[in-house]
């Protein structure tokens, strides 16, 4: 029986049917594309294969983060009913989110006196973050205290693992995690950058490799290295509308680690703004990142 509430952001790409199951409430990050806004409190979506197809034309959204009066307005309700809070939010290393949920907690914890609100910054992203959401969930609903949660997962999420690897150099040249030149040059000769998220929550790229199969080995290699996964621990990956790629990810894997609950998603509009269509994303605990 959980003894709080639990909130998170859309960045951790899971399904709204998860957030539903669970209880959780998720606050909107959001974009902008031809004029229009979606997400955050705007009322509009866009289904995520429209939004891969256009960025696959040449689209070029921008993206913005929740705001503190955004997460207010989704915390504050629960404070009222009289519930205690745990907020999980997307990595500060790659926005400025899990900041604004802190700003709003601060100022709720002043106005609801008495009340315990927690907010963690989860240094993971994209389906990283909801595999760590799901494990927080996990504990919590084992009946701990807001507190024992919150050490929970200050414990866990360095060994929240994160490979991916992505399609088009383009995007990250756009976000300047590589330059004009190496886009040019590594889309040329079909080079696949191996990028993770390090301890601090940033992005960075940690080998390359020759062609998309090659990257996506890369991947698995990497968690041969460090998980530490007991029977019972799932597998999360996410893609940018890549499916023949993700089921040979999954062939992989389930060759290497048999029995493993293995479960897919796309990686969203927000954070796939940013790694283009193509990217494929794998998580898992390990030893550390």
């Amino acid at each position: 029986m959980r003894n709080f509430a639990i909130v998170t952001d859309s960045a951790s790409d899971l399904p709204a049917e998860y957030f539903k199951e669970h209880d959780i409430a998720c606050v909107d990050l959001g974009f902008m594309l031809d004029g229009v806004t979606y997400g955050g409190t705007s009322g509009n979506q866009m289904d995520v294969k429209v939004f891969y197809d256009k960025l696959r034309s040449g689209a070029m959204p921008t993206t913005f983060q929740v705001t503190p009066d955004q997460a207010r307005q989704t915390i504050e309700p629960l404070v009222k009913a009289g519930q205690d809070v745990l907020v999980l939010a997307f990595s500060s290393g790659l926005s400025g989110t899990a900041n604004s949920f802190a700003i709003a907690v601060r100022d709720l914890m002043e106005d609801y006196k008495g009340r315990h609100i927690e907010v963690v910054d989860s240094l993971c992203a994209s389906l990283g973050e909801g595999l760590f959401v799901d494990y927080v969930v996990k504990k919590a609903d084992e009946g701990v205290s807001l507190k024992e949660a919150r050490d929970y997962a200050e414990g866990l999420k360095q060994h929240i693992c994160h490979f991916f690897t992505v399609d088009n150099l383009f995007h990250l040249k756009r976000g300047g995690r590589v330059s004009a030149a190496t886009a040019v040059v590594g889309t040329m000769l079909n080079i696949k950058p191996v990028l993770h998220v390090d301890h601090e929550g940033h992005l960075i790229a940690i080998g390359k490799a020759m062609g998309r199969k090659k990257s996506i080995s890369a991947l698995v290699d990497h968690m041969k290295e460090l998980q530490t996964m007991g029977e019972n621990d799932p597998i999360f990956i996410s893609h940018g509308d890549c499916m023949d790629d993700v089921n040979y990810l999954i062939s992989l894997l389930k060759a290497n680690f048999p029995g493993h609950e293995i479960k897919v998603n796309y990686v969203g509009n927000v954070i796939g703004t940013h790694s283009g269509a193509g990217t494929l994303a794998l998580f898992f605990l390990g030893s550390h990142r």
